[in-house]
């Protein structure tokens, strides 16, 4: 996976609030059994923490000015996106919006962007307050995606991904495909509290990771709206096989295996591994938004 080296970089769709203190001083979800159990339930859930019942209140922390100017100064072109991970989510976030914006034109409709915010052991949200321990997920209480950069180095040590850059690319497209739906009024379809391999929670998720097929089936095309170039130059077949292993790893199948010994269905969220190979790789083929009505 490459960016254009001579790209400018877009940090105004980042927010980094790392090091920043929460107002109050609430933890909200604890660590040992709790925040397995958070993190298990919660890995790319796509919703806000409070759906978990595990969080308070809804302070949020403010950005420091120190911590906005590292990512300002260091995150400025793709050729930085090529060599640091924080600017390769900042270029991938700038990618991702730039096909849905493009997207929704072409449908005469209008894309909100929404900000990424890198965050560190606990972050407040319009829906809540949470940790580190709930994975990357989207809030649509503030359309924001939330993402501890910390998780990526987990999803290969703990969950047994093949890692690479694109693997991260995945993760932010995914939580991306969740704001699609918030925008679309689909998302709130996955917040009726069922589970189950056939529940509108699964729909929901393996709906966002055919997003993700989507967008990096256009990736390479997609034009960056500053310089009419695409941002991304180069993404190889085994760019998608990261891909494809990282959503397989997260697959409820696979994680109910290796973190209680059997799998139980009933109780799914998120889809097997193999329904997120196959709905990322539906989008990914056919570059169609349409064809990922999971629903149906």
């Amino acid at each position: 996976m490459q960016f254009d080296d001579d790209a400018n970089l877009d940090t105004s769709e980042v927010q980094d609030v790392r090091g920043s203190r929460i107002p109050g001083g609430k933890a909200t979800i604890g660590g040992g059994l709790v925040g397995l159990i958070a993190l298990l339930l919660a890995l790319f859930l796509g919703i806000g923490p409070d759906q978990l019942g595990l969080s308070s209140g809804g302070d949020s922390a403010a950005p420091t000015s120190s911590s906005l100017d590292q990512v300002q100064q260091t995150c400025r072109t793709g050729r930085d996106a090529n060599t640091r991970d924080e600017c390769r989510v900042v270029a991938v976030v700038n990618s991702v919006q730039d096909y849905w914006a493009q997207e929704f034109r072409s449908h005469r409709e209008t894309y909100t962007r929404s900000p990424t915010v890198f965050f560190s052991g606990r972050v407040g949200t319009a829906c809540g307050t949470a940790t580190s321990a709930v994975g990357p997920f989207y809030c649509p209480g503030d359309r924001k995606v939330y993402l501890d950069l910390g998780f990526f180095d987990e999803l290969r040590t703990k969950f047994g991904a093949s890692g690479g850059a694109f693997s991260q690319a995945y993760v932010v497209a995914h939580e991306y495909g969740h704001h699609v739906q918030d925008l679309q009024g689909t998302l709130g379809r996955s917040q009726d509290g069922l589970t189950g391999a056939n529940s509108n929670s699964v729909r929901t998720e393996l709906q966002a990771d055919c997003y993700a097929g989507v967008w990096a089936h256009h990736a390479t095309t997609t034009p960056d709206e500053s310089t009419g170039r695409p941002l991304i130059t180069s993404l190889t077949a085994a760019d998608i096989r990261d891909g494809l292993d990282a959503a397989a790893t997260v697959g409820d199948d696979r994680i109910q295996e290796r973190f209680q010994g059997r799998v139980t269905p009933e109780t799914w969220t998120h889809g097997s591994a193999q329904q997120r190979q196959q709905w990322f790789q539906q989008g990914y083929r056919t570059g169609d938004p349409s064809r990922c009505d999971t629903f149906r």
